[in-house]
């Protein structure tokens, strides 16, 4: 048995139970938006059995407590193969590093391991930490720091000086314009043209004075910082040098990733991310468990059928993960990747690509010469997108072609239901538009969350910003995100749900989804949230009620709709 056989015999997992009464994925899964084929949910679960029993290593994941950290919960995958004997079984993967290592048993190893012990990563380490010492040892020397203590005191005390004289050469100017201006009164003309020319003369002394004492310093000043500059030139030598191999050590790394596909065909990581819109590789991409899988496939002639990909453990502070929930594969790091790896194979259609809403009917609630307020159904789209160009907005337009202005006064997510605001004219378009930014309209909405909410009612305010690697996903970001706040109130509890009523404070992008479901929010995905949460036949969201003031009527008006749930 040669090394590879042996590698895959101890990496391909069978099933612990009889799967002949499952049938086999006709294509590959769609990896950004996919229901887990049956054997892949089975494989998960054997999987998460073996999370939980093992005592290989040790890793906290804050399952049910807390664990302060940043890697606690963590992204694994399962792989559904066929191996050249035709059996069916899986492999496993985890994303980036799990107990500290790249390597626990049972799971396929990394694309590329830079962290091995005998790897040119860990050689150039020690390389760059060699400059470390010798730069640090030049930061400490007792010549580099009196030198720099010598031009720091230097510029202090010129300073010092420099800012005392002139503060003594405006009094003086202020004096002698006293003393002229006393004595112009008090004094004949005799006298008080020989008092001016005294006081020009001690002007005159005071500019030469300042002079003086300005190059001075200068002198002293360059001269401290020659001799400061020659031990600096050498520690911004030693920088420049540990930055040069960092970046090349870095380019090696990104060289190192060679990514197959089932022909055979490689494709480096720096020539994949050179046609996106990063350019560069970000942090991480190709350590992700769904590239690690197929690679560890096309090494090892095996055959890839289906993946899954699933949360375990405590969710991180920014992004929404749940704990054993699926989740579709990232799209910034991981798409330009699966581009290439999936090239030749049978991949199931983007969902998105195969939508059909033919069927979609836009209900109008109210409608008058100025306006009109519709319901939008659910899984349709509010204004036209990359692949579907039937949208409201369209609709609009076909159905008042005469009308002025953008139509749409605002939008709703594609998931979501309920009612919008159309404006025919441009100028009822601004004025709603106007009520929007003074937050006078009102906004209703009701969510059905799958869990049970013990509370009654609050508000939520959790800042969001697009998650640049992932969209269109949002993380809760205090540092760079926008505020968001909403209300919330429970309306009815079910055995395992619980229905709430929502008032968006704010209007961002997926507020209502990431405050439902984020743990610092209801800590509750609302039924059927794809993004947040696990899919379902619809995303459980409507827009239920909206109040503005009429923009010709002057009066308000009010709409509510009856849950769809």
């Amino acid at each position: 048995m040669n090394e590879a056989t042996k590698k895959e015999a101890q990496l391909f997992t069978n099933f612990h139970q009889d799967i002949d009464d499952f049938s086999l994925p006709k294509k590959f899964t769609y990896p950004f938006f996919y229901e887990p084929h049956p054997l892949c949910q089975l494989a998960a679960k054997q999987l998460q059995k073996h999370l939980s029993e093992q005592t290989n290593w040790q890793h906290d994941f804050g399952i049910d407590h807390w664990v302060d950290g940043v890697n606690v919960g963590k992204m694994f995958g399962v792989l559904l193969v066929q191996n050249q004997e035709e059996e069916i079984g899986f492999l496993s993967a985890f994303s980036g590093k799990l107990a500290d290592a790249h390597h626990l048993p049972g799971f396929v190893p990394p694309v590329v391991d830079y962290l091995a012990v005998d790897s040119f990563f860990r050689k150039g380490e020690k390389e760059i930490e060699q400059v470390n010492s010798e730069l640090d040892a030049l930061q400490k020397a007792e010549a580099y720091l009196r030198a720099k203590s010598d031009w720091e005191q230097a510029k202090s005390q010129a300073e010092l000086e420099l800012s005392h004289a002139k503060k003594v050469q405006k009094e003086a100017k202020k004096e002698r314009k006293t003393r002229r201006e006393e004595a112009k009164i008090s004094m004949p003309d005799s006298a008080y043209e020989q008092l001016d020319a005294k006081l020009k003369q001690e002007s005159m002394q005071m500019h030469y004075q300042s002079k003086d004492l300005v190059r001075k310093w200068n002198t002293e000043l360059a001269e401290k910082e020659a001799a400061f500059e020659i031990w600096n030139e050498r520690a911004k030598a030693l920088k420049s040098k540990r930055r040069q191999m960092s970046n090349d050590l870095q380019q090696q790394i990104f060289d190192e990733y060679q990514f197959l596909n089932i022909k055979g065909e490689t494709r480096g990581l720096c020539d994949i991310f050179a046609e996106t819109a990063f350019k560069v590789p970000p942090s991480g991409a190709g350590d992700c468990a769904l590239p690690k899988l197929l690679q560890y496939a096309f090494r090892n002639q095996l055959k890839p059928l289906a993946m899954a990909e699933f949360w375990w453990g405590q969710s991180p502070k920014s992004e929404v993960r749940k704990h054993g929930y699926f989740y579709p594969s990232c799209k910034g790091k991981c798409e330009p990747i699966l581009g290439h790896m999936l090239e030749g194979m049978e991949v199931e259609q983007s969902p998105m690509l195969s939508v059909c809403t033919n069927d979609k009917e836009l209900k109008t609630v109210y409608e008058d010469e100025y306006l009109l307020v519709i319901n939008k159904p659910h899984e349709f789209l509010s204004v036209p997108g990359k692949t579907n160009a039937d949208s409201v907005l369209n609709r609009m337009e076909d159905a008042y072609p005469n009308a002025t202005g953008p139509l749409l006064v605002h939008r709703l997510d594609r998931a979501t239901s309920g009612l919008l605001l159309v404006a025919k004219t441009k100028e009822v378009h601004k004025d709603l538009q106007d009520q929007f930014l003074d937050r006078t309209i009102k906004k209703r909405y009701v969510a059905l969350l799958e869990g049970l909410i013990k509370e009654e009612e609050g508000t939520i305010e959790l800042p969001l910003r697009p998650d640049i690697e992932d969209r269109p996903r949002q993380l809760v970001c205090f540092e760079h995100g926008k505020p968001a706040a909403t209300k919330w109130k429970v309306v009815k509890r079910y055995a395992n749900h619980t229905l709430v009523h929502l008032w968006p404070l704010t209007g961002r992008t997926h507020q209502l989804r990431v405050h439902a479901a984020h743990q610092d929010g209801l800590n509750t995905p609302m039924v059927g949230d794809d993004l947040y949460g696990k899919p379902d036949i619809r995303l459980h969201l409507q827009a239920a009620e909206l109040s503005f003031i009429h923009p010709v009527a002057k009066r308000e008006m009010t709409f509510v709709l009856e849950s769809e749930f």
